[in-house]
């Protein structure tokens, strides 16, 4: 790789994890928080919590077209500006309606696809496969910090403290733009990694992608809704409070990271991509079940916690190889 290479993927893998480390922080402490917030309910606890995923995927694809014409970067900062006002109005907000129209803001800075556009731009073909893969592994790591220590700084300044830590990131990520990221020479269209309005209607009748598509759609809607069902387990379980919940977090986490390296080898250097895909749906599946049937055992949660997040990160890292491998070159 060039230096310029080097110098864009890791600005805006820097920019994908300051954003998305405050993001991720909120899933574990969300539920217990938003049931003392003046009109919660359980419906718009849960709309709450997943109404950053619905702005962020129905914004991805206007975002990254809108990028080709005004710039990449331009995007990018729109994008963070409107998370950043969206994380201080839902740490104002003492309603779950506010913390529910933040959320939204939140979710509007839908910048996922321009900087994977840019990523594109900066980088030449030949390398792009290891751009991405720097870009994936840097989101995972996000996700398993986050998850990990968004107990501990709840516990020390609140779930407004970590709304206005995610506002601040934004900020940091809007500098890492504008000071660190390069500037493409040209902007281009990534038919591999970008939106093609000609192409949608064959997109949309591919069964494989579709099948896909709900695959990624359901594991994400399935990781929302157990963040508002583990932290009721924890306290019930091992009688943790919300602020401790990393007890249990980080070394789960920790686990399920060594446990998903060996399968991820297996599926992608031995060829065994299905056994281990099946594999790691009957392990999901199989968590659920033992935390909705044994969720008063210490033991079961613990366990069963260690299963699906090893079966989520299996499967978060291989829903994106698969799709890159199904989709035709010219599609």
């Amino acid at each position: 790789m060039t230096q310029v290479e080097l110098r864009a993927i890791a600005s805006l893998a820097a920019v994908f994890a300051t954003r998305l480390l405050g993001l991720f922080m909120i899933y574990p402490v969300f539920a217990n928080y938003a049931r003392h917030l003046a009109g919660a309910t359980p419906v718009m606890i849960g709309l709450a919590l997943g109404a950053y995923g619905l702005t962020q995927g129905l914004l991805q694809i206007p975002f990254a077209l809108l990028s080709d014409r005004i710039g990449r970067k331009t995007m990018i900062s729109i994008g963070l500006v409107l998370f950043g006002v969206g994380s201080a109005v839902a740490a104002l907000s003492t309603s779950i309606a506010g913390v529910l129209f933040g959320r939204v803001l939140q979710g509007g800075g839908a910048v996922g696809s321009v900087i994977l556009a840019l990523v594109a731009d900066l980088t030449r073909e030949e390398t792009r496969t290891k751009a991405m893969a720097i870009i994936g592994i840097t989101i995972g790591l996000s996700f398993v910090v986050a998850i990990g220590i968004g107990p501990l700084l709840a516990g020390i300044i609140g779930v407004p403290g970590l709304f206005w830590l995610t506002a601040g990131m934004a900020l940091v990520a809007l500098a890492i733009t504008q000071g660190l990221v390069p500037t493409p020479p040209r902007i281009a269209r990534h038919r591999d990694i970008e939106a093609v309005p000609a192409l949608f209607a064959r997109v949309v009748r591919n069964p494989e992608l579709l099948r896909l598509d709900f695959a990624i759609f359901a594991l994400h809607a399935i990781l929302t809704a157990s963040f508002l069902a583990v932290p009721h387990l924890l306290a019930r379980s091992l009688h943790l409070g919300g602020s401790s919940d990393w007890i249990v977090y980080l070394p789960v986490l920790a686990t399920s990271v060594v446990l998903m390296v060996p399968a991820i080898i297996v599926a992608e250097k031995v060829g065994r991509m299905k056994e281990v895909f099946t594999t790691t749906i009957t392990v999901l599946a199989a968590s659920l079940l033992a935390l909705a049937v044994g969720g008063g055992d210490a033991i079961i949660v613990v366990a069963a916690l260690i299963g699906f997040f090893t079966a989520f990160n299996i499967m978060e890292a291989m829903l994106p190889s698969l799709v890159t491998k199904i989709a035709p070159r010219r599609c």
